[in-house]
């Protein structure tokens, strides 16, 4: 596919619309020369540290949700990382043309200097805000307007059981805690 290429899947509401996202999440970037390189190596340690906490959730025997739903979180940012990191090395530039893999002439960008290629596309409702609306008025409205691949939605997926569920398992941590911290109390009165 080239830049700006688009399918249509179910008419208007779903489409495959090819494009490639050089920075964060809505397309946003850092304005300053190794703005890239600093955004590449912040996702690799937050996958670290992801993983690391990940572990020891499981070690603790978390609860399931909260064990899946930080998975699907460490799946998106992986997902994420390895097609910035691999995707410029890969492919040549698609613009206005279709990218070749493993371009005779080289790829077009180094190692985690790459772009993250979105393709999911839901403009499930289109008009334009009343006049009268305030900063907005008269402006087209799309929802949703976001391209987004499946790293992506992996990642919104997580967060979003996190925050929905965070006070059953989170509880029931704190829970446990208290459980283990009274019988370790109700041990000491009795053996002293």
């Amino acid at each position: 596919m080239y830049l700006g290429q688009e399918y249509h899947v179910l008419g208007n509401w779903f489409i495959i619309h090819f494009t490639e996202n050089n920075g964060m999440a809505f397309g946003y970037e850092l304005g300053i020369q190794y703005g890239k390189i600093f955004l590449s190596v912040f996702r690799i340690i937050a996958v670290i540290g992801i993983a690391w906490y990940l572990i020891g959730l499981i070690k603790t025997k978390a609860h399931s949700v909260l064990i899946v739903s930080l998975s699907l979180i460490f799946a998106g940012a992986l997902g994420n990382i390895i097609d910035s990191a691999f995707y410029g090395l890969l492919f040549s530039n698609s613009d206005y043309e279709v990218a070749q893999f493993l371009p005779s002439d080289g790829a077009y960008s180094s190692f985690l200097h790459g772009k993250v290629v979105d393709m999911f596309y839901f403009p499930i409702i289109e008009g334009h805000f009343p006049s009268w609306f305030p900063f907005w008025g008269s402006e087209e409205f799309i929802f949703f307007r976001p391209v987004f691949n499946l790293s992506d939605a992996s990642i919104t997926i997580g967060v979003f059981i996190i925050i929905l569920f965070q006070s059953k398992y989170f509880r029931a941590q704190s829970n446990d805690n208290s459980d283990t911290s009274s019988s370790q109390e109700s041990a000491n009165i009795i053996s002293g």
